[in-house]
C-alpha cells in the first residue's frame, strides 16, 4: 500500500506521522500512525529517521511504499534567531552598505531615547559595494563595473565566505547586475552560495529586501547540507521518496526550491498547523477560528476566517522585544500570518529583579529538557508546573522514552521559583502556569486587535503536545466559548503538512497609477507571474492536477506610505480590469477603514500569483449533541485555577470515548501524545470525527 509521510521537527519533538499504514494500537489517530520523538539539534534529521525507524517496528510499515515524504522544520528560524548560518558576505550598490543597519524611520520603542535596535545579520565588515545604478523604472544611470566587481569577488574568495547575498537599488525592477555579479562570482568559486534579491524577493522597499536575500544567504548551506543528509537517511531506510517542504504560505514545494529559497520555510512548521486548523474548521462549519498550537518550544496564533488562514506578505524574525513590530528582522515572502512566543512547554521560568515571575522566551528544548524529563535539566519550565499541579502524571504522560520525575519538577520550581518569592513549589507552580496563560491570552488579543477583531465571534481549536493543557484556561481568559481538541491533536502540523496542496506565490513590485494605468505591461507582468509560480508547483505536482490561480496587487491612495490588498480580477486584464481594480480597491478599502477618499489617485504597488493544486475538501459534519455522561472512579488531584484549589478530577482514556460521549469537568482526558484538561465549568462531547468540542457551561470568564 502506498503511504505518505508527515515530519515536523520542532525545538523540543520531532513529529512523525505516518498516512494509510497497516497497523494499529495506541500510536493510531484516525487514518494516521504518528510518533514523537526528541529532536537532536546537532543532526535533526536523526529524529525523522528515528521515527520512522520506530513506527516501521512498531507497526509493521514497509519503509519502500512510500511515495513521499511532506516536511516542515523549524531549522531556518532557529539559525536566525541563535545566529548560528553560513559565514555570508553582502554585496550592494556603492552608497546602500549600511541600509540593513540604518533601518527605517520607524521605531519600536517611540519615547525610548536609548532604544537599542537589533543587530543587523551582516555584519558591517561583510558588507561590500559595487558601483552601478538603477533607476526606479530599470533604467540604467550608472553603468555596472565590472572592474570594481572583481575586486570584490577576490575579497569574498579570500574572506572565506561560504554564501553571498547580492541586492542592488532597484534589482526588483531590472535584475541583469544582480545575475551579472553572480555569473562572474561562480565562474571563479563555484563552490560558494549565491542568493540574489531579484529572485528571492522582487519587491520594492530596500531595508526588508536587502534583509530578506541576507536571510536566505545566511541559512542557504546550512538547510542544503541537512535536506542532502535527510534524502541520504531515507534511502538507506528503504525510503527512496522524494521530498517535499512546507513553505511559510501553507503549500508544498520540491527539495530543489526549499534548497534555492530556504527562507521560505522560516515559518514551515506553524504553516502546516493552520492548514490543519483550518481543515477541521470546515469539516465542523466553524467559520471563524482562532488557531492555538503550543508545542515545547513556541506558542503559535493565527486567525482562520472562511476555513482560510490569513496571510501577509512580510513578517518578522527574532523580535528582541516581545510583541513589538519593528523590533525584529523583517522578511518580506508570502507567509500565513500569526503571532508566536516563546512560551512553550520547555519554556524556562524565572523571577525578575520587580519580584515578577518570567515565561520564556527561552527554552530547555530537548537538551536537556525540563527537570521534570529526568535527562539532566535543572531549571523550572511549564511542563514542571504542569506535573505539580497534577495535570500531568507520570502514569499517564504518552512519550515512552522519557519518565516524568515529580520530584525533580518540584526542586526546579522551588530554586528557580519559591526561594526567589519565598512560597512553596506548588504555589509557584500556579504562579507559573497562570503566567504563561496570561502571556498567551496577551498574545492573542494583541494579534486580534490588530487585526481589527474579536475574538469573543470566534472559536478556537487547539493542538500541539502544549495547547491541550492550557486551552480551556485561554478561552477563559479570551471570553471564547467553544474549544475544537482534534484527534492527532499532539501532532497537527505534521497532520496538516499531509493536508497541504502544491503551491507557490510569485510576487514582483510594479508601480502604476489611476491616473495613467499601464494595462499592457500589467498584463504581461502577470502571464510572467503566473508562468513562474506555475513552473515551482509543476515540480511536485501530479501532471494531471487541477490547478487553481489566484492574483492579488498591493494598492493605496497616493501620498500614503502603506499598502492593502485587492484581489486582481479573473481573465485578461485589459482596460475594464484595471477600472474594476480600482472599483474594487474603494470597497477594501472602506471596509479596513469606514471610508474613502474621494479624488485622490489610486496606485497599485506589488503584484502577487499565488497557484495552488485543487484540494477536495472535507465532508462537513452536523454537531452532535450531549449525550450520556461519562462516570470513572478513577481519580487525582488537579489544581484548579477558578476553584482556586486543587479537585478530584476524573482522569478518563480518550481511546474510551464513543461519539456522544459527555465528559463533565474537573477532568484529565488522557492520551499518548497529549493531554486535555477540563476545568470544574466546562463539558467536552465526543464529535462523529472523535474531535473534542468543549464548551464553558457557565460562561465565565476568569
Amino acid at each position: 500500500m502506498a503511504i505518505r509521510i508527515g515530519a515536523d521537527v520542532g525545538g523540543t519533538f520531532t513529529d512523525v506521522v505516518v498516512e494509510n499504514a497497516v497497523g494499529d494500537g495506541p500510536g493510531r489517530s484516525g487514518q494516521y500512525l504518528s510518533t514523537k520523538v526528541l529532536t537532536t539539534h546537532q543532526a535533526p534529521e536523526v529524529g525523522i529517521l528515528d521515527g520512522l525507524q520506530a513506527l516501521a517496528a512498531e507497526h509493521d510499515v514497509d519503509l519502500t511504499q512510500v511515495e513521499q515524504l511532506i516536511h516542515g522544520t523549524t531549522l531556518a528560524t532557529n539559525a536566525l534567531i541563535e545566529r548560528r548560518g553560513a559565514r555570508t558576505a553582502l554585496v550592494t550598490t556603492e552608497g546602500f552598505r549600511d541600509v540593513i543597519e540604518t533601518r527605517t524611520e520607524g521605531r519600536f520603542e517611540q519615547y525610548d531615547l536609548n532604544i537599542v535596535l537589533p543587530t543587523p545579520l551582516i555584519e558591517r565588515c561583510d558588507r561590500y559595494t559595487v558601483p552601478e545604478r538603477l533607476n526606479a523604472q530599470g533604467e540604467e544611470l550608472l553603468a555596472f563595473d565590472e572592474a570594481a566587481a572583481a575586486e570584490v569577488i577576490n575579497k569574498i574568495i579570500d574572506g572565506g565566505y561560504e554564501s553571498v547575498a547580492v541586492g542592488f537599488i532597484h534589482s526588483y525592477r531590472n535584475g541583469v547586475n544582480e545575475r551579472r555579479f553572480r555569473d562572474m562570482l561562480l565562474a571563479v568559486a563555484p563552490e560558494v552560495a549565491v542568493s540574489i534579491s531579484c529572485e528571492v524577493s522582487p519587491q520594492m522597499r530596500e531595508f526588508e529586501r536587502f534583509n530578506t536575500v541576507c536571510a536566505n544567504a545566511y541559512v542557504q548551506p546550512l538547510m542544503a547540507s541537512y535536506l542532502r543528509r535527510l534524502e541520504t537517511g531515507l534511502r538507506e531506510l528503504g525510503a527512496d521518496c522524494p521530498v517535499y517542504l512546507i513553505h511559510s504560505g501553507g503549500g508544498l514545494v520540491s527539495v530543489e526550491t526549499a534548497a534555492a529559497f530556504p527562507v521560505r520555510l522560516v515559518e514551515s512548521g506553524p504553516a502546516g498547523g493552520a492548514i490543519f486548523a483550518a481543515h477541521l474548521a470546515a469539516r465542523h462549519q466553524l467559520d471563524r477560528i482562532v488557531s492555538y498550537d503550543m508545542g515545547g518550544t513556541t506558542a503559535k496564533i493565527a486567525l482562520i476566517e472562511d476555513y482560510v488562514p490569513q496571510t501577509a506578505k512580510t513578517f518578522e524574525v527574532a523580535r528582541t522585544t516581545r510583541f513589538k513590530k519593528g523590533s525584529g528582522m523583517p522578511i518580506s515572502i508570502p507567509v500565513i500570518e500569526m503571532i508566536e512566543i516563546g512560551a512553550g512547554g520547555g519554556s524556562i521560568a524565572g523571577v525578575d529583579s520587580l519580584g515578577r515571575i518570567t515565561i520564556g522566551p527561552h527554552s530547555a528544548g530537548s537538551e536537556p529538557g525540563p527537570a521534570a524529563y529526568d535527562l539532566g535539566g535543572t531549571e523550572p519550565t511549564v511542563t514542571d508546573a504542569n506535573l505539580e499541579l497534577g495535570r500531568l502524571h507520570p502514569d499517564t504522560f504518552g512519550a515512552k522514552s522519557i519518565q516524568l520525575s515529580p520530584e525533580a519538577a518540584a526542586a526546579a520550581l522551588l530554586q528557580g521559583v519559591g526561594e526567589p518569592l519565598a512560597v512553596d513549589a506548588r504555589t509557584a507552580a500556579v504562579g507559573v502556569a497562570e503566567m504563561v496563560d496570561e502571556n498567551m491570552a496577551n498574545a492573542a488579543a494583541v494579534h486580534a486587535v490588530e487585526n481589527g477583531k474579536d475574538l469573543a465571534d470566534y472559536s478556537m481549536i487547539a493542538f500541539g503536545g502544549g495547547a491541550p493543557l492550557h486551552a480551556t484556561r485561554l478561552i477563559d481568559k479570551l471570553g471564547v466559548d467553544e474549544l475544537l481538541v482534534p484527534t492527532g491533536a499532539g501532532v497537527g502540523s505534521a497532520i496538516g503538512f499531509l493536508l497541504a496542496p502544491f503551491s507557490y506565490e510569485a510576487v514582483r513590485s510594479f508601480h502604476t497609477s489611476s491616473d495613467d494605468f499601464d494595462v499592457v505591461a500589467v498584463a504581461l507582468l502577470l502571464e510572467e507571474l503566473t508562468t513562474e509560480a506555475e513552473s515551482f508547483v509543476r515540480q511536485g505536482a501530479p501532471t494531471e492536477a487541477e490547478l487553481k490561480v489566484e492574483r492579488q496587487v498591493s494598492m493605496r491612495y497616493r501620498g500614503q506610505g502603506w499598502e492593502i490588498p485587492v484581489t486582481v480580477p479573473a481573465g485578461p486584464f485589459d482596460l475594464l480590469a484595471s477600472e474594476a481594480l480600482v472599483h474594487e480597491f474603494t470597497k477594501t478599502y472602506e471596509r479596513f477603514f469606514g471610508r474613502a477618499i474621494d479624488g485622490l489617485a489610486v496606485e497599485a504597488v506589488s503584484w502577487a500569483v499565488r497557484v495552488a493544486s485543487v484540494v477536495d475538501p472535507p465532508t462537513a459534519l452536523e454537531a452532535v449533541a450531549p449525550g450520556v455522561a461519562v462516570k470513572t472512579d478513577t481519580c487525582r488531584p488537579v489544581y484548579d485555577p477558578v476553584a482556586g484549589e486543587a479537585v478530584d478530577a476524573a482522569i478518563i482514556h480518550r481511546d474510551d470515548l464513543a461519539v456522544g460521549a459527555t465528559v463533565n469537568g474537573p477532568a484529565i482526558i488522557v492520551e499518548s501524545q497529549t493531554t486535555t484538561v477540563l476545568g470544574s465549568h466546562h463539558v467536552a462531547v465526543v464529535q462523529h470525527d472523535q474531535t473534542l468540542r468543549i464548551r464553558r457551561i457557565e460562561g465565565s470568564l476568569q
